[in-house]
């Protein structure tokens, strides 16, 4: 499968290691920091774990970039939706995310 690009590429970058079990990897960069991250839940802590923008105006650019079809003037449920599409998108890029946390 190709390689993504933008956002969602720079996500599939950070995200994935050689054993490709995101779980693990964002479980360690969460332990790292020493902070509370919430990743499984919430796209905002996802985003700041991995060290990206996880402002409004980027949230939008990655909900255009992922096809987001709602009303990105709901932040609420487009974070929610890009949440379970990253997931997603990092299991199609082989990597290993709980099944759970994808659609």
């Amino acid at each position: 499968m190709k390689q993504p690009i933008g956002m969602l590429g720079n996500i599939v970058h950070k995200a994935s290691s050689p054993d490709r079990n995101v779980e693990k990897v964002l479980d360690e960069k969460a332990r790292q920091s020493g902070l509370p991250f919430s990743w499984r839940s919430s796209v905002v802590d996802l985003l700041n774990l991995l060290a990206l923008d996880s402002s409004l105006p980027s949230r939008k650019v990655l909900a255009r970039e992922l096809y987001y079809a709602g009303d990105t003037g709901s932040p609420a449920m487009m974070n929610v939706w890009l949440h379970r599409q990253i997931m997603t998108k990092l299991a199609q890029y082989g990597n290993k995310v709980p099944a759970d946390l994808k659609d």
